[in-house]
């Protein structure tokens, strides 16, 4: 039975927390980091289609969407009997900001958008840095998948034990 004394006790021996992660927990976990994972690919996706694109909506070259990753504490059904302590975190895509540094100015006084320089404004995306987040975030949706994967075995196998 739960009591103020068990409470602090488990907040000396877990001064940093306890997490209770439970089969729905670690799944609801892993699904955020994959969720958040794939939604930063569909950013990347995006950039690379338009690293050419030197007009768009708003009349100039195409600003780069870069994905702002937050976390948020989610509170686990014994939260309210430990006073709180029990707490998990989740990941999600907090908002998509545009590049603001200024367009890629290349020479091509033939090309109809030219200025009167001969100067086309393109989009400021670094192939280079676009392909390391690819990486970078299939790693990260792989390492979630196995994740999820391991909490659904021990869940499976605790079953068998039940069985």
């Amino acid at each position: 039975r739960f009591s103020a004394e068990n409470c602090e006790s488990l907040k000396q021996l877990f001064p940093r927390g306890l997490h209770n992660m439970g089969f729905f927990t670690a799944s609801m976990v892993s699904g955020s980091g994959m969720s958040v994972q794939r939604q930063i690919m569909d950013a990347i996706s995006e950039n690379l289609a338009n690293v050419n694109t030197v007009q768009s909506d708003d009349g100039g070259p195409y600003r780069s969407k870069m994905p702002i990753v937050a976390n948020k504490t989610i509170s686990s059904p014994f939260s309210g009997i430990l006073g709180g302590f029990i707490q998990q975190s989740i990941v999600y895509v907090a908002q998509i900001k545009r590049d603001t540094s200024p367009p890629r100015l290349d020479y091509d006084p033939n090309h109809p958008l030219a200025d009167e320089k001969g100067y086309v404004k393109k989009p400021n995306i670094n192939l280079a840095l676009e392909m390391v987040h690819m990486i970078d975030a299939t790693r990260a949706y792989e390492a979630n998948v196995a994740a999820y994967n391991a909490s659904k075995n021990m869940a499976a196998r605790a079953l068998q034990i039940a069985a």
